[in-house]
């Protein structure tokens, strides 16, 4: 599961092949935490990270969005998905 971003402590990353499953969503690791959120909407789906981490993994995804889910029609086709640039 390649990594897309990194930022403040926060791993991102998005599995890729046709055999992922929908929603579109990615990945979030920070410590011993790890969650899973949807794109469309930034809503956890599994896990648990702490509220700030998630504050600003959801502030990311919404200025990423369309570049997400670029990668997740990447990711689909079992293609590498692109690099997306931290929470700055």
């Amino acid at each position: 599961m390649p990594t897309i971003s990194m930022f403040f402590g926060i791993i991102i990353r998005m599995y890729y092949g046709p055999k992922e499953h929908n929603p579109p969503h990615i990945h979030a690791y920070y410590q011993d935490s790890t969650v899973t959120i949807r794109i469309e909407d930034c809503e956890v789906m599994q896990g648990k990270i702490p509220s700030k981490q998630l504050r600003l993994i959801q502030a990311w995804m919404e200025i990423h969005r369309e570049e997400l889910l670029a990668d997740w029609t990447l990711c689909q086709n079992g293609e590498k998905p692109f690099q997306i640039d931290p929470l700055k």
